[in-house]
């Protein structure tokens, strides 16, 4: 079997499993024949709400933003043409951080905070693109000096608040910047935007096949560059905003999962875009499950999580590669 077409089946199953190892595992315990009880509704109540009500909805959220993290990591790698491009690179995390920390500074709910973080990845995105725009051709090059000079400010403006943060507040800041999918609710959101941003995604996998080989065979082969960047940013830049609203920031997923694709599996994105959202829907979903049975009853931020599983994956396999 063709290796492409195995990995791709492979993620097929892993996707569904780590979820149902999200159901499975936390910090009550619970076997097998108690999730199949609570899916079919014979389960005790205390347990089908545990597993229904409380792990479905959040393992389906981790699930909608590892695979739209990763989406967008890909997206913005081919758009970059830069290897180590993630969603965070162009400062969108940063202006949504600023923003829900200012939420959470005055005390307010957790609609607030959302609604905070989203307007300010919007913000942060089209302030990156109107200033890559100013005074010049739009080039890669130009958004992504933008954008890394825009996420230093965010940086500094994030350590200002948490700096005049009282001592109340401080644990929820610090615990939202490192991620956070406990009040990840109702994933239905996430998931929609998900499925939508893979749709549409798909519809552009050839035109980015292109313009990977670079912007003149794009242009030579028919396709519009300045159209497809375009289109490219505003979707990552969207994926990525859905993403940190629903989970706060949560590093890594967009970097190492399309990257450590590439290596295995080629840079077709005709396989890459929906293996992409496979991999890190349950590389995430896993780790978030990690991250809230590891030490129970105590909870660890799913982004240090991330990075413990990933660094060592990663490096593996780049050195396998450069072999």
């Amino acid at each position: 079997m063709n290796r492409r077409l195995a990995l791709t089946l492979s993620l097929v199953v892993f996707a569904p499993v780590s979820v149902l190892l999200a159901l499975r595992y936390g910090s009550v315990a619970t076997d097998w024949s108690m999730l199949w009880g609570a899916l079919h509704g014979s389960a005790a109540d205390t347990t089908t709400t545990a597993i229904l009500d409380l792990r479905l909805p959040r393992a389906l959220a981790a699930f909608a933003v590892g695979g739209m993290l990763a989406l967008a990591g890909a997206l913005l790698q081919v758009l970059l043409r830069n290897p180590l491009a993630d969603p965070y690179v162009l400062g969108i995390s940063g202006g949504a951080a600023v923003a829900a920390l200012g939420a959470l500074l005055l005390g307010l709910g957790g609609l607030w905070v959302n609604t905070g973080a989203f307007v300010g990845a919007l913000a942060a995105m089209f302030l990156v693109f109107g200033l890559s725009r100013a005074g010049g051709a739009w080039t890669s090059s130009r958004l992504l000096l933008t954008g890394v000079v825009l996420a230093a400010g965010f940086g500094a403006l994030v350590s200002l608040l948490l700096a005049l943060a009282p001592q109340a507040p401080l644990a929820g800041m610090v615990f939202w910047l490192l991620g956070d999918l406990g009040y990840s609710r109702t994933p239905g959101l996430g998931l929609f935007v998900l499925a939508a941003g893979l749709a549409l995604a798909m519809a552009l996998a050839r035109p980015l096949n292109l313009l990977a080989r670079g912007e003149m065979v794009a242009a030579t082969l028919g396709e519009n560059p300045v159209r497809l960047r375009l289109a490219v940013y505003f979707l990552a830049s969207l994926l990525t905003a859905t993403a940190v609203t629903l989970g706060g920031s949560i590093g890594f997923v967009g970097l190492v999962v399309p990257h450590l694709l590439r290596l295995v599996s080629g840079t077709d994105h005709r396989f890459l875009l929906p293996q992409s959202v496979l991999l890190g829907g349950g590389f995430l979903t896993v780790a978030d499950t990690l991250a809230r049975s590891a030490v129970a009853p105590l909870q660890l931020p799913v982004g240090v999580l991330t990075a413990l599983l990933g660094v060592p994956v990663f490096l593996y396999l780049l050195a396998r590669a450069h072999r």
